[in-house]
């Protein structure tokens, strides 16, 4: 969970900030700003879990010009866990195979600054260190994370941070007995990516559309190459083959005999290689990819997906 305000406070120093990995003496102070930036409370085992490293990784901010001996104290931090991707609620965001052995993908548990420090540029840098993390484990696939739905300003800082709103959660977060929807962000890495957009997937049919019925008029240029060529006859209108040795014609002036016209003018032509049935297949696979294609993004708005209805998270 994220959580920041636009709150922009004065600080009486020009502050500092270095980044370091968060120790089991920042224990106390992790628990206090939790408590003061979140709405929802966590359990003692998740702090225990953080400052000890148990599955869980994070990186702290520090102002190294702070006096009273809390140049070292904490005054920011970011959370996060490595998880397999098809046991993680994006799994089927992915256009990788989740399913795979071994696809990961990096959830972001907590972020969160202190009321004073905050537009700084603290939390985009925090993230930063998540993103360096994730991108450095070739099995990790993106960095991903919840929004409650109202938190504005962080939705913002997502979209700024190039993350995209994936999903809509209804009635994720319950919270001093109400339920509130959640937004879920990606930021890809490694080459991971969400499937073809509805835009993509138009791309994609039409393309294969047009380049299948190039084939198809290339195939029928070089059946019209190889058929039989027909003239006029000389003294009539009756068609006769120019290839053939023997000119079967009337003597002069009494014209194409009436059977040789004919048999000319009817012969059927020869594909071989079936190009009409090739274009008809590409033709209702086209069609159907698009059928499927709509009804897809149809039910995807209903639904209220905010990639879809174009809501965004907030900081």
């Amino acid at each position: 969970m994220t959580q920041f305000s636009m709150v922009d406070l004065k600080i009486s120093h020009r502050p500092i900030i270095s980044y370091r990995p968060i120790r089991p003496s920042d224990l106390d102070v992790l628990e206090q700003i939790h408590g003061d930036v979140f709405p929802i409370r966590y359990e003692s085992e998740f702090f225990q879990n953080v400052v000890n490293g148990r599955d869980i990784v994070s990186w702290g901010a520090v102002d190294r010009n702070r006096s009273n001996g809390e140049s070292d104290e904490i005054i920011g931090f970011v959370t996060a866990r490595l998880v397999l991707a098809n046991e993680s609620e994006i799994g089927d965001m992915l256009q990788c195979d989740s399913s795979k052995s071994g696809q990961t993908l990096v959830y972001i548990l907590t972020l969160g600054v202190e009321e004073t420090y905050r537009n700084l540029g603290i939390a985009s840098t925090l993230i930063r260190e998540v993103i360096k993390y994730a991108s450095s484990i070739p099995t990790c696939r993106g960095v991903y994370l919840h929004v409650i739905s109202y938190n504005n300003p962080a939705i913002h800082f997502y979209k700024k941070m190039l993350f995209k709103c994936v999903r809509r959660l209804h009635d994720f977060y319950f919270i001093n007995g109400q339920h509130y929807d959640s937004y879920l962000f990606v930021y890809y890495v490694n080459g991971g990516r969400s499937p073809c957009s509805p835009l993509e997937l138009v791309t994609v049919v039409v393309t294969c559309m047009r380049n299948g019925l190039k084939s198809v008029a290339a195939r029928l240029w070089k059946n019209d190459d190889k058929s039989p060529k027909w003239s006029k006859c000389k003294e009539s209108w009756g068609l006769m083959r120019t290839t053939q040795s023997k000119r079967v014609l009337t003597p002069e002036g009494s014209g194409c005999l009436s059977a040789a016209c004919c048999l000319h003018a009817h012969a059927p032509l020869n594909f071989n290689d079936y190009s009409c049935w090739y274009c008809g297949l590409v033709l209702v696979a086209s069609l159907q990819l698009l059928g499927h294609l709509f009804l897809g993004f149809s039910i995807s708005l209903e639904s209220g997906d905010c990639a879809a209805s174009g809501l965004q998270l907030n900081l």
